[in-house]
């Protein structure tokens, strides 16, 4: 396949607001060893990507300054190490930047194939989310089948995938979301329960749900005052997961709680985690949860599509905080 030398983009100077994302042009990358060069379809936007732009979110080191952390499209060229039947694939695949292009370069071992039952924008909401939700949800936290969980954000792109892959794994996914009308999307994405944290007290409500026993564990994007209160909501042998900090870097949390109750604080952050870690949960993924994905079972939420050159009102979106599952961006 032809692959041109230059290729639309979004590369902002940063610190920026949302307004002043626009298209500049840039090389097209090449792949390197291990990895491919996608023609990108459809690039799914995410809260880093909007820190970034902000200047508060510094890059791995070698991370291409044009934002995007995951993609959906077809491999048109491929570097050392790649089989070359790859040539010709669709595949989604999360990156570590770059996705916000006509052509974004993708290591194989985190691409993953576009089966029918998927759109390419479908598959371009897939792996920022999925990765981050199985890694931490279900890897660090445990939870299996027959636990209650407690999702804050609960119609993010993070909290729906949750919801989804709760549903096909057997949790009691609870979550917290802002307003009647997400809470009542939550519900009928499949959530058990919905808290508005705006007029009810999710420590309380959460306590009554599961008749004072608490649950199994929380993933939290919120940190700050939110860290001791998701503690009370926990069970004894409880596991706490930080995955973002939106309400605060620091916490104060009862130690002697923690010690008494035997709970687990953890969490992780994915984007600096190197390429072998991730090829490790793409084969796991793979294995897992990819055939009901193939099977039409798991479909993430798409709020909005916006066209590339619209990645301004894209971001703006997402900073209004109105959207119900994800949105993404078409080429």
């Amino acid at each position: 396949m032809s692959v041109p030398d230059s290729m639309q983009a979004i590369d902002p100077v940063t610190p920026c607001a949302a307004e002043a994302l626009e298209l500049v042009r840039r090389p097209v990358p090449a792949p390197d060893s291990g990895e491919v060069l996608i023609k990108v379809a459809a690039a799914g936007v995410n809260r880093p990507d909007v820190l970034q732009r902000k200047g508060q979110y510094p890059m791995p080191p070698g991370a291409p300054s044009i934002l995007g952390l995951e993609v959906a499209g077809t491999i048109v060229a491929i570097g050392p190490g790649v089989e070359a039947d790859m040539i010709g694939q669709p595949v989604c695949a999360l990156i570590g930047g770059g996705g916000y292009a006509d052509y974004a370069v993708a290591p194989i071992g985190q691409c993953l194939p576009v089966p029918h039952a998927l759109t390419m924008i479908e598959a371009a909401a897939i792996p920022e989310t999925l990765f981050t939700v199985w890694t931490n949800l279900f890897e660090r936290a445990y939870a299996v089948e027959g636990d209650v969980v407690l999702v804050h954000g609960g119609t993010s792109g993070i909290g729906t995938m949750a919801i989804a892959l709760g549903t096909i794994f057997g949790l009691r996914v609870i979550v917290t979301a802002g307003s009647e009308e997400k809470c009542a999307a939550a519900v009928a994405l499949g959530a058990a329960h919905a808290i508005n944290y705006k007029t009810e007290d999710f420590v309380a409500r959460v306590r009554e749900i599961t008749d004072g026993k608490g649950c199994a564990a929380v993933l939290d994007m919120v940190g700050g005052d939110y860290v001791p209160r998701n503690l009370q909501c926990l069970a004894d042998d409880g596991r706490h997961v930080s995955i973002a900090v939106q309400g605060g870097l620091m916490a104060t949390i009862p130690i002697f709680e923690v010690m008494r109750r035997r709970l687990t604080l953890t969490g992780s952050t994915l984007r600096p985690r190197d390429r072998a870690f991730k090829t490790l949960v793409a084969d796991e993924l793979a294995r897992t949860v990819w055939p009901h994905v193939e099977a039409g079972k798991l479909k993430p939420v798409i709020d909005r599509t916006f066209p590339l050159a619209e990645a301004a009102a894209a971001h703006a979106r997402m900073e209004a905080g109105d959207h119900i599952g994800k949105i993404v961006l078409t080429m």
